[in-house]
């Protein structure tokens, strides 16, 4: 009868969603605590959990140094 899809439920959550926020706000925290204009390549790798992930370029990223 009407072609307006029906909304989802209130409780369902979208993991990638909610994984892509969280993410986000990590970057964004490390930003604004970092003492440089800008973050490395090798922090955001870090802090995108992606470190020994090969880039679209087919270099790879490497694996950080652990304290």
């Amino acid at each position: 009868m009407s072609d307006v899809p029906a909304h989802r439920h209130p409780t369902v959550q979208d993991q990638v969603a909610l994984t892509e926020i969280d993410l986000t706000g990590e970057l964004m925290i490390a930003a604004a605590a970092a003492s440089e204009d800008r973050l490395s390549n090798d922090r955001i790798d870090e802090l995108l959990h992606v470190a020994g992930v090969p880039r679209r370029d087919g270099s790879d990223r490497g694996v950080p140094d652990t304290p």
